[in-house]
């Protein structure tokens, strides 16, 4: 006999529907979409074994979304991609990094101030780092109830980083201080500096916020795999194999995740309207404290590359070379926007584990 199917199931297979859609004709983050769009289907199949206690999406869920594993190894894969000579050469950036978590605190104020308890306040909250794992690596900790409209929130707007930021870059900054040139002459970045900045970053941050240590580490381990230069067969499995499998079990599952009776509730659209609020507010932080540091500087740092200091490592560096390019194709800002952009992929998973700390505190 053939189950029916409710008005609700067939909303989410909707809504997976137009996450593979946008995946594959628009070609929005498909690496994600598509197994996260495929997962959402899979996940409201009425009656399927996938979802019982043994099927696979409950295994894989108890393997590698409970035990925080998914996150963790898509971690070790950005680490071996990551390039930290930039932000190395010119520390300045690291404020950048800072400032683009700025928004975080601000939208964990506010969705506290509307009714939301601290625990998944903070879950909500860190959406504005665009950071998809460490989003689900925070949320599965503090608020597991919320991880499928908090995943699929930051994941999506991951996708629309090309889209939400241009506008804000544009509109927070003159004609003027776009064509800002940036002259790339970095300080040479001695081999043994790489290599022993990912131990004590992981040692200083471990100790001084431990609830970041998974995190960072697993950040700090790809870039040392990278760096030491002995280990490329570990590399390449790290940046390829390790972290596209990762990926695609953590969409299958995050999206298995998105069953109707829990995902389409009104806090739903409050998640997504916060962590918008969010991304939007650390990318206009950044603008601003990259304005500020052009005045004390005299004009010699573009303001756009503030806009870089999210996490959604490498898109928004390239966005902020694309919209200075709009105003003086000569101008080449891309390698200064790359050291933010790494200060603000290391500053997520800081503020991350900063959230989990001051939830453990106050909770």
């Amino acid at each position: 006999m053939i189950p029916s199917l409710g008005p609700e199931t067939l909303l989410m297979f909707a809504i997976g529907g137009l996450l593979i859609y946008l995946a594959i004709a628009k070609q929005y983050e498909p690496t994600l979409l598509l197994p996260i769009g495929f997962g959402v289907i899979l996940g409201n199949l009425p009656n399927s074994p996938m979802n019982q206690p043994e099927g696979m999406l409950t295994l894989l869920i108890e393997f590698g979304i409970e035990t925080e594993l998914f996150p963790l190894f898509i971690f070790i894969g950005i680490g071996a991609m990551m390039d930290f000579r930039p932000l190395l050469s010119q520390p300045i950036f690291a404020l950048l990094g800072a400032a683009g978590q700025l928004g975080i605190f601000a939208t964990l104020i506010l969705a506290t101030s509307v009714g939301f308890p601290l625990n998944q306040a903070a879950s909500i909250a860190v959406i504005g780092a665009i950071d998809g794992p460490t989003s689900i690596y925070v949320s599965s900790l503090l608020a597991p109830e919320l991880l499928a409209p908090i995943a699929v929130t930051a994941y999506s707007y991951m996708s629309l980083v090309p889209i939400i930021q241009p506008p804000l870059m544009r509109l927070f900054t003159t004609k003027a201080e776009r064509r800002i040139r940036m002259e790339y002459a970095p300080r040479a970045v001695p081999r043994s500096a790489v290599i022993v900045f990912p131990i004590i970053v992981t040692i200083v941050v471990g100790v001084l916020v431990p609830a970041s240590a998974p995190l960072v580490a697993t950040l700090m381990f790809g870039s040392l795999l990278k760096e030491s230069g002995v280990v490329p067969q570990l590399t390449s499995t790290a940046s390829n194999e390790l972290a596209n499998l990762s990926t695609i079990f953590l969409g299958l599952t995050v999206g298995s995740l998105m069953q109707a009776e829990t995902f389409l509730q009104t806090q739903t659209l409050f998640i997504l309207g916060l962590g918008l609020f969010a991304f939007a507010l650390d990318t206009v932080a950044g603008i601003l404290f990259g304005k500020i540091l052009a005045a004390i500087t005299g004009g010699k740092i573009n303001p756009l590359v503030g806009a870089a200091g999210i996490s959604a490592f490498p898109m928004s560096g390239r966005l902020v070379q694309r919209v200075a390019q709009e105003e003086d194709f000569t101008n080449h800002v891309l390698m200064h926007a790359m050291g933010a952009n790494t200060a603000g992929q290391l500053g997520s998973v800081i503020a991350g584990g900063v959230l989990l700390t001051l939830v453990t505190m106050l909770g």
